[in-house]
């Protein structure tokens, strides 16, 4: 039985006596990898939420940091102002997440945009050097530094990813199956060696993916 988050994210009885779900929408950076990596979660539990992949369809060029968060605040606004008017209550009112990387980019920016995001309500799901981290982190620890390279997370991934249908960047069930308490352990640990007066972007390793998985999803197993 696929298990489910408890407390606020709950899922409530609607009107008429069925079951109403809460709605988030993802703008994702990655065209393939992070959308494949919730594919791969719905095919392994019942996800209690309604997960929707904003930007599914947009090209490369509008999948900067800058444009997720641009798109995520405008969508966020009218999905408030539809939760206002349906009088949801809290553990069902819409989330809207972004997640991206780190991935060489000016540090001061990035803050920058976290800092907004935070300040708009905008959920962020952030990884430095980038979201290889999360998925390295359901197989071993990530010890040192990347220096900033994603390819040398990508190096540490088994050869076996690499030679997944479609390639690397291809996320399926078997490569995350009952790992997820693991991967969560090792991220907490390998985030809590920096500073804590350390901005994010500055951490390096670094990813609360986690958080997403469940605070966004609703999923606390897989």
């Amino acid at each position: 039985m696929a298990k489910r988050a408890k407390g606020k994210d709950a899922l409530l009885p609607a009107h008429g006596g069925g079951q109403r779900r809460r709605s988030v929408f993802v703008f994702t950076e990655g065209k393939v990898t992070e959308p494949k990596y919730i594919e791969a979660i719905k095919a392994l539990v019942e996800v209690p939420v309604n997960v929707h992949i904003a930007n599914g369809q947009a090209p490369d060029s509008r999948r900067t940091p800058a444009d997720l968060l641009t798109q995520a605040v405008k969508l966020l606004e009218g999905k408030e102002q539809e939760d206002r008017k349906a009088k949801l209550p809290r553990s069902l009112k819409t989330q809207v997440w972004c997640i991206f990387d780190h991935d060489s980019r000016d540090r001061n920016e990035l803050n920058s945009l976290l800092a907004q995001a935070k300040q708009r309500g905008v959920e962020v799901a952030f990884s430095n050097p980038c979201f290889e981290v999360w998925r390295l982190l359901h197989l071993k620890s990530a010890n040192g530094t990347f220096g900033g390279i994603c390819g040398q997370v990508v190096q540490r991934l088994p050869q076996e990813f690499h030679q997944t249908p479609g390639g690397i960047k291809h996320v399926v069930p078997e490569q995350i199956s009952g790992r997820f308490e693991a991967a969560r352990k090792r991220a907490l640990e390998m985030n809590g060696q920096h500073p804590e007066h350390l901005p994010l972007p500055s951490m390096d390793p670094y990813t609360d993916v986690h958080r997403f998985v469940e605070y966004g999803m609703g999923v606390i197993a897989y």
